[in-house]
């Protein structure tokens, strides 16, 4: 039997601490017996889990000897790592023991070193913020899951769901994973990243920028044909100064600027709309479906098909 310690930090995320210990805690073997043993642990007995306190059973003594250590999200992932919970992480690590951390939980576990020079994610929302903090670690927004071998990363609260079922496959294969699946109500496997999640916004335009009106025009427009030198003569100016205004007041090109408007533009009709992808194609300004689907899956990690399942 496997032993994963559930690791509650302060102003734990109380959906991101009772996954694993729900996953894990109702795993089955074939035979009926439980394939893993879960321990809550902390490094105070009481955390601050926002709607309630949260008495821990174990310290951080019971790290030691688990087979699997979870790190889940906090409301606190900016704050100072504890030196304490610090170096039980490290000392886990030197002993072989797999960690994982599930959303903003990748926060902790990235201050102890342990993500330096390895792929990492968390919640979207969260990406940049990780990758300004800790720049030796490589940031993947777009994915739900992260596997290292040993120390491994989730995304949001539900990829946190999608992690454990993968480590259940990893310890005792398929079938046994399906099973753990079927009583969580989820698919073993879900199609696309993260990235079919990320809300595309526009490149933001201060009040009052002189490009506002432009913009506005660009988004009534996005079903025309919007090249460079179209859009560079409706706001009066040449390429270079339209390029260069853009970066200054959006961050971003022109052309960039319409791809993404585009695109959110899109997920918009998907979700609320039954329009052919074809006639969404044209509404949105791509030259033929076959253009479109293939940029929307790079940019949402799934085919519009596939999008329109999810949101619609």
């Amino acid at each position: 039997m496997h032993t994963v310690a559930v690791l509650a930090l302060d102003q734990v995320i109380p959906f991101d601490l009772s996954t694993p210990i729900e996953v894990f805690g109702r795993t089955r073997l074939p035979d009926g017996r439980p394939g893993y043993r879960v321990r809550v642990c902390a490094e105070q007995p009481e955390v601050d889990a926002g709607a309630f306190t949260l008495r821990a059973p174990w310290g951080l003594d019971g790290l030691k000897g688990a087979d699997t250590i979870v790190v889940p999200g906090t409301a606190a992932a900016a704050d100072p790592l504890s030196p304490a919970v610090r170096d039980a992480l490290r000392a886990a690590a030197a002993e072989g023991t797999r960690i994982a951390s599930i959303c903003s939980g990748t926060f902790p576990l990235a201050a102890t070193g342990l993500l330096d020079g390895l792929r990492a994610t968390t919640h979207w929302i969260a990406a940049d913020l990780l990758a300004a903090a800790h720049p030796d670690v490589e940031v993947d927004p777009d994915v739900l899951y992260v596997d290292n071998g040993q120390i491994l990363t989730s995304a949001g609260a539900a990829a946190g769901l999608d992690l454990c079922l993968h480590m259940i496959r990893r310890d005792y294969g398929s079938a046994v994973a399906a099973d753990a699946a079927r009583l969580s109500v989820m698919p073993l496997e879900r199609e696309g990243g993260q990235a079919q999640f990320i809300v595309h916004d526009y490149a933001p335009s201060p009040q009052g920028a002189t490009l506002e009106p432009l913009l506005a025009w660009l988004d009534d427009n996005l079903g025309r044909d919007l090249a460079l030198a179209d859009i560079a003569a409706r706001a009066g100016t040449s390429t270079r100064t339209l390029i260069r205004r853009f970066r200054e007041q959006t961050g971003t090109t022109p052309l960039q600027w319409v791809h993404r408007a585009r695109i959110r533009r899109a997920q918009h009709l998907l979700e609320t709309t039954d329009h052919s992808v074809e006639r969404i194609a044209a509404q949105v300004g791509f030259g033929s479906p076959t253009a479109f689907r293939d940029r929307f899956k790079r940019t949402a990690g799934v085919s519009p098909h596939a999008y329109r399942r999810t949101f619609g």
